[in-house]
């Protein structure tokens, strides 16, 4: 499995707002795996918030950051957008639009209190949504007697196998999925485990989603 395949994006929508010298800062933020879809949260959160003094905005779309777009949308050249766009770009995070909306408060801030403040204000939205880990994982179907079934489920819990389903019939059937490079240390464990050979039916591969610590996802 090529690790390009895996990616970091945000555990959930959500919002965060922070006060700045009076300022409010509300951070809004929106996974969006396509254009359309970011644009289309773009539209709906400045229109929420269509009484702001500005709604500034990035995204970053696509596995390698194919497609970025960032705005100020008032704010002085370059202290707004790009900052959050490169505080989602420095957690590595893929397919999110983050949109900060501000309320003046009365007090100037200055160019480098708005990069620090917008900066601010998407880190600090993330750290409260949280973040996953999106991996691509192979599907995997196979049959167990029911005396081995124990001791089988004890070894894909302890290996931290994501067990999909279990069906109990004649013998029991179960549907995990695996990262592809673990397959053949799978096959050979169970092999050994049932004294025997055992049969894969391979199902479609999808992405399920593994928690990240805020304090280790820079190192993924």
């Amino acid at each position: 499995m090529n690790e390009k395949e895996n990616y970091l994006t945000i555990k959930d929508n959500g919002n965060h707002e922070l006060t700045i010298k009076k300022s409010r800062f509300i951070t809004t933020l929106i996974r969006t795996p396509t254009i359309e879809e970011a644009e289309k949260a773009i539209a709906a959160v400045s229109n929420k918030y269509r009484d702001a003094t500005h709604n500034t905005f990035a995204y970053t779309i696509g596995l390698n950051d194919e497609h970025v777009k960032a705005s100020d949308n008032g704010e002085p050249s370059g202290t707004a957008g790009v900052p959050e766009l490169k505080a989602l770009q420095l957690m590595k995070l893929k397919n999110v639009t983050a949109i900060v909306t501000r309320y003046f408060g009365g007090i100037k801030l200055g160019a480098g209190g708005l990069i620090r403040a917008y900066s601010n204000s998407v880190t600090k939205a993330v750290e409260a949504v949280g973040v996953v880990k999106r991996v691509q994982q192979q599907g995997v179907k196979f049959q167990v007697d029911y005396k081995k079934f124990d001791e089988i489920q004890h070894y894909l819990n302890q290996q931290k196998i994501f067990i999909d389903n279990i069906d109990y019939g004649v013998s029991v059937t179960i549907s995990i999925y695996i990262d592809e490079g673990k397959l053949e240390e799978l096959e050979n464990d169970l092999t050994n485990i049932l004294s025997g050979k055992i049969q894969f039916i391979f199902l479609p591969k999808r992405y399920n989603e593994v928690p990240v610590t805020q304090h280790n996802y820079h190192d993924q």
